[in-house]
């Protein structure tokens, strides 16, 4: 292998390790920003193809395409022996900064290791400890100088902690919509009204475990509103596939599109969400939604004896209270999910309320820069890991 693909060299290196798609993408405009303040930077990833393209130097493909789900057994190993492999990279490699996107069961462990190596360690998204799992709150103590939150809460409530964090907004509401691109897209578009939006999440056991309870809710609502339209929005080809094979025949007035997920909100009057980023997708244009998250029984029971949080829906947990009717995780049927849905559709005045506070929930997010403000404060702190002084850094309003 070359320098470059190995890493060996006197230069330090800044390591991000992803083990998500969704960790793939909120890395890769933190890397493409730290490359334009410092073209020459040395930095490596485990992670995927989005990290790739933002210039990072890849050292293994380690985030598997969410809809190619692999079983929990089978990615514990695939993920041990990804560890392996990176621990004898790095015994070759100067790593003075490790950044670990998400994923903290399989980051904890690298953090640990590189640590021990002397390297720093900035976290780029707070594992939801608030929600659960505050045990690890001491683990997650020893493995962090810094962590970059996501939700506007959390630097506070990690603060309090004696964990040293920094807010940084969230990519998917602090971003810019292009009006005029969404409006050709909706013209594609199925008529009809009133018009639901159906997101049933992005990895395939989401998918399998919410479309029979989607599907009930949207039939029973197209019975009540007989000129409705409905469009069912698959998050990629093998997602729409799995769709098709799951519902088998559409039910009328129902539309399946794959991507085009601004474009569908934009068409709808209220949507379906499984529980999960798509929320703040949602609440970025304000429009009415009702989240759920199908489980079992068992399940059900084990979250209320392990979820410590009143809400489980990101936009009422940014809100500190319901602004959404949440149903998450629900084990029963699709009868109050379908009273949620109807009370926006029957009246407007519900759907407006619903819409200015989804639209306070985002002025939490004012100003916020996330890639911007996650490169600042991950070269900051590589600033004091190499101790160059001189050496350029960003500052708030660097250009």
């Amino acid at each position: 292998m070359s320098d470059q693909q190995t890493g060996s060299s006197s230069k330090p290196i800044v390591l991000f390790t992803a083990f998500e798609p969704s960790g793939d993408a909120l890395a890769a405009p933190v890397i493409a920003e730290m490359l334009r303040l410092i073209p020459d930077l040395r930095i490596y990833a485990y992670g995927g193809p989005l990290m790739r393209e933002a210039g990072a130097n890849m050292i293994d493909e380690t985030v598997e395409d969410a809809a190619m789900s692999l079983g929990a057994i089978r990615k514990v190993f695939k993920v041990r022996k990804q560890i392996g492999a990176l621990k004898r990279w790095s015994r070759g490699a100067r790593v003075v900064l490790h950044v670990p996107v998400d994923s903290p069961a399989a980051n904890f462990p690298i953090c640990k290791m590189l640590r021990k190596q002397g390297a720093r360690t900035v976290h780029l998204a707070a594992p939801q400890l608030w929600a659960w799992g505050r045990w690890r709150l001491g683990k997650l103590r020893k493995r962090t100088d810094l962590l970059l939150c996501l939700l506007p809460f959390e630097e506070q409530w990690f603060g309090d902690r004696k964990i040293d964090a920094r807010f940084i907004g969230h990519p998917a509401v602090n971003r810019e919509i292009n009006i005029e691109e969404l409006k050709e897209h909706m013209h594609g578009l199925p008529q009809g009204a009133p018009r639901v939006g159906i997101f049933p999440g992005s990895r395939p056991q989401e998918v399998a475990a919410n479309i029979g309870l989607l599907r009930a809710t949207f039939d029973e609502l197209q019975g009540r509103y007989s000129g409705m339209s409905g469009v069912i929005v698959a998050a990629n080809d093998r997602i729409a596939q799995q769709l098709r094979k799951k519902i088998k025949v559409f039910p009328t007035g129902m539309h399946m599109i794959t991507g085009q997920r601004d474009a569908v909100i934009a068409w709808c009057d209220v949507a379906l969400a499984v529980s999960g980023t798509i929320s703040l997708h949602i609440a970025r244009q304000g429009k009415p939604m009702v989240g759920v998250y199908k489980v079992g029984i068992i399940s059900w029971l084990l979250s209320k004896l392990l979820l410590r949080t009143p809400f489980r829906f990101l936009p009422n947990i940014v809100a500190e209270r319901e602004v959404v009717p949440e149903f998450v995780p629900h084990a029963g049927g699709a009868g109050p999910i379908i009273k949620a849905a109807s009370a926006p559709l029957q009246d407007s005045r519900e759907g407006a309320l619903q819409t200015e506070e989804l639209r306070r929930v985002c002025l939490r997010y004012a100003n916020k820069q996330p890639a911007r403000e996650a490169a600042k404060h991950i070269l900051l702190t590589l600033k004091g890991a190499t101790k160059k002084p001189d050496a350029p850094m960003p500052t708030a309003a660097h250009g």
